[in-house]
């Protein structure tokens, strides 16, 4: 009878543990899923396309001040950080690999760490929410580290920006 008792105890124990292992397991799942939104509010947003024929996405500041957002370059999904400082669409060159763009002819560019070699690249097409442009000129970057491209002027220059309170709303003209 004592042996059954000290079998009780430890399934007991080990159902204690199961159940502690999964509420950190959920707690992790949880906290991970909060601060990816907090980092990027807009994995998912406002996009329409208004009677008149043109497309309007709105978009939501994260804590750290910038405009993050899920989007696409010649189909293949990515991350977008918006920067108007930014002559072209910068992207990271293990990205620019994956997805399969061409290097260009290398070309000097000015960032804020100082002069870098980049290469020139076309991008078929560039997708966020309801605004797509084409032939979009854009640098590959072997110095940038990170998966987020930045989203510059060669695409930003064809849109309408507004920004108020918290909220960035990118207005395109339909041809």
């Amino acid at each position: 009878m004592d042996s059954g008792n000290k079998q009780v105890k430890r399934m007991g124990g080990t159902m204690i543990v199961l159940a502690w292992l999964c509420v950190l397991g959920l707690l992790t799942l949880l906290f991970g899923n909060l601060l990816d939104w907090q980092y990027n509010p807009n994995q998912t947003f406002s996009s329409r396309t208004l009677d008149n024929g043109i497309a309007e996405i709105r978009l939501l500041q994260n804590r750290q001040g910038h405009y993050l957002a899920n989007g696409a370059i010649n189909g293949h999904a990515v991350v977008f950080l918006l920067d108007t400082g930014a002559s072209t669409v910068s992207i990271p060159q293990n990205l620019a690999q994956r997805i399969g763009l061409k290097e260009g002819s290398v070309t000097r560019s000015q960032t804020a760490n100082g002069m870098i070699s980049t290469y020139r690249t076309r991008l078929d097409s560039v997708e966020l929410g309801a605004i797509k442009l084409h032939n979009i000129s854009a640098s590959i970057n072997p110095h940038m580290q990170g998966s987020e491209v930045l989203l510059g002027m060669s695409f930003l220059r064809k849109l309408e920006l507004i920004q108020r309170d918290g909220t960035l709303t990118l207005r395109q003209q339909q041809p």
